[in-house]
């Protein structure tokens, strides 16, 4: 198994960007803008060298759905992962308080998160450019 910091150097050496890293798991960045660095959702864990991504549908985008139809469109953007054999792991809802209101939300996002256990770090960083060509927000077009 390797440890974060080789996972670290090996997303260097494939040309992609660390984010963070946080116990066995480094963050993958993704560009939103020209300079602005955004959490892409796409993690490598090194314990048990998987990928995982996080998709989302974001409240304000459909404000009238309900939860479980919120949870679908998520899970929408994950059509491609699942046939190449990425398993869904877990949802949950992420609300976004006013910053300078801590009562009042502005968005919830409702997430659903999936992981392909992988060989090892070869197979991992083609995995990672793969969840970052992913759509990782459903939109109302979609």
């Amino acid at each position: 198994m390797p440890t974060p910091a080789e996972v670290k150097k090996a997303l260097i050496a494939a040309g992609f960007e660390v984010y963070r890293t946080r116990g066995d798991v480094v963050h993958v960045a993704e560009r939103a803008r020209e300079n602005l660095i955004m959490d892409s959702g796409v993690r490598v864990h090194a314990t048990e060298v998987a990928v995982s991504l996080v998709l989302r549908a974001q409240r304000t985008d459909f404000p009238h759905d309900p939860d479980d139809d919120m949870f679908e469109r998520a899970r929408g953007l994950g059509v491609a992962a699942r046939e190449r054999g990425y398993l869904e792991v877990g949802t949950q809802v992420t609300r976004l308080p006013d910053p300078s209101d801590e009562e009042r939300t502005l968005d919830s996002w409702f997430e659903v998160s999936f992981e392909k256990r992988v060989a090892g770090l070869d197979e991992a960083m083609a995995e990672v450019g793969f969840a970052l060509s992913l759509e990782k927000a459903a939109s109302r077009s979609s």
